[in-house]
């Protein structure tokens, strides 16, 4: 009886200690996550302050502007609701292409991962294709689709399609064949084995894919905008540009960049979430 007390006893320390330990480390982690935001915060209060005072006394302002006159630039656009036209239109856009191209990308990558033979087949024109810059199908778009917004979800969705199809195609190829065999011996057929197997198995090559690919989709939404739109944020850079307004041109980078952020913050949460089975 004493000895299981004593048993018990040890347990419960034991038991103590790891809680303890558990607290030190998410404390520790605590402070650390304080310590990267109060760092990240300072770094973009002296990267502001060093151009505010750059400019005009060190940097004339045509090239840099401020961060005062970009502040207001954006205050306007927005007041007045441009910002949101524009940026509505871009994000509309984005948002087709990366359907569009990833959902081919996903698809093709699948069929060309479990068909080797058709892979193999296919490899040198997908090869050429991915080879060709995706800036150089901007104008053959702009032919094809007009100068709406359909040619610009033709440049996000021809950019998206790559960089998902291959990281699909990389993650069913990368499948250990062990798996497949046991679940086919086990009576599974081919849908079972796609959807137990190959598709659990590559899913952190294709959330990566979607995860890398959304970003450029917003580079090709702004390509297909550089070269013909009437709206959008790549069409205020684009004007602006060619009336050397600088402060017009920083204010639409800072939105695109703004956007990015926002973007794969967004993107970190859901592959967190989608992969907590890993956890």
């Amino acid at each position: 009886m004493a000895q299981n007390i004593d048993e018990a006893a040890a347990i419960g320390s034991g038991g103590a200690v790891r809680s303890a330990a558990v607290a030190e480390w998410d404390a520790a982690q605590a402070g650390r996550r304080r310590m990267v935001l109060l760092g990240r915060i300072l770094v973009g209060v002296l990267f502001l302050g060093f151009w505010e005072y750059a400019s005009g006394r060190l940097i004339d302002p045509l090239f840099v502007s401020s961060p005062s006159a970009v502040g207001m630039r954006l205050w306007r656009w927005t007041v007045t609701g441009s910002l949101w036209t524009h940026l509505s239109v871009t994000l509309y856009a984005t948002a087709f292409g990366f359907v569009i191209g990833a959902a081919i990308g996903f698809a093709l990558g699948l069929l060309f991962g479990r068909n080797q033979t058709v892979a193999d087949i296919f490899d040198p024109y997908i090869t050429a294709l991915y080879s060709i810059p995706k800036i150089a199908l901007a104008p053959l778009f702009i032919i094809w689709f007009g100068i709406g917004i359909e040619s610009k979800i033709a440049v996000s969705a021809s950019i998206v399609f790559f960089v998902v199809f291959l990281n699909t195609y990389a993650g069913v190829r990368d499948v250990n064949p062990i798996y497949i065999h046991a679940t086919r011996i086990m009576g599974g057929g081919g849908g079972e084995v796609l959807r137990h197997v190959i598709i659990p198995s590559a899913s952190s090559w294709v959330i990566t894919g979607l995860k890398v690919s959304v970003p450029y989709a917003l580079v090709g939404t702004v390509i297909g905008e550089f070269m013909s739109a009437n709206r959008g944020i790549g069409f205020i850079i684009s004007q602006a540009t060619g009336l050397f307004d600088t402060t017009s041109v920083f204010a639409g980078l800072f939105v695109l960049g703004l956007v990015g952020a926002l973007i794969n913050v967004a993107l970190r949460h859901t592959e967190a979430w989608l992969l907590r089975w890993k956890g």
